[in-house]
C-alpha cells in the first residue's frame, strides 16, 4: 500500500503560480510512476502530467505543456507540480496518483492504484 497526501492548493489570480506537493509513504519502493490528474467543476477527471519514478521521464497534457513542470525528490519520496501562468480554466481539484504497474500507460487514470484526497486550485480572472 502507498499513501499519498497532496498540499499546496489555493486561490490565485490568473497569471500567478502555485506549487503542489505529494509526499508518498508506505510501500514506496514499489512505485513505477506517479502522476497528477485534475477534475474541474462539471468535468471528467483528466490527465495533467506523469513522471517515471526511476528515470525521471515525464509527460504532459497539451493544455499545460510549457506552463507546468513535474518533478520528484527521490530521497523524500515526494512529487511536485510547479504551475506557472495559471489560467481560470486550470481551476480544479488536483489529485496525485501512483502505480506499481511497470506496463502502465501513465496518462490513464485507470492504471493508477493509489490516490490522494485532492487539493483545490482556484484561478480567478
Amino acid at each position: 500500500q502507498v499513501q499519498l497526501v497532496e498540499s499546496g492548493g489555493g486561490v490565485v489570480q490568473a497569471g500567478g503560480s502555485l506549487r503542489l506537493s505529494c509526499p508518498a509513504s508506505g510501500s514506496t519502493s514499489s512505485i513505477y510512476a506517479m502522476a497528477w490528474f485534475r477534475q474541474g467543476p462539471g468535468k471528467e477527471r483528466e490527465f495533467v502530467s506523469f513522471i517515471i519514478w526511476s528515470t525521471g521521464g515525464t509527460g504532459y497534457a497539451g493544455s499545460v505543456k510549457g506552463r507546468f513542470t513535474i518533478s520528484r525528490d527521490k530521497p523524500r519520496n515526494t512529487m511536485y507540480l510547479q504551475m506557472n501562468s495559471l489560467k481560470p480554466e486550470d481551476t480544479a481539484v488536483y489529485y496525485c496518483a501512483a502505480t506499481p504497474r511497470t506496463w502502465a500507460v501513465p496518462t490513464r487514470a485507470s492504471e493508477f492504484d493509489y490516490w490522494g484526497q485532492g487539493t483545490q486550485v482556484t484561478v480567478s480572472s
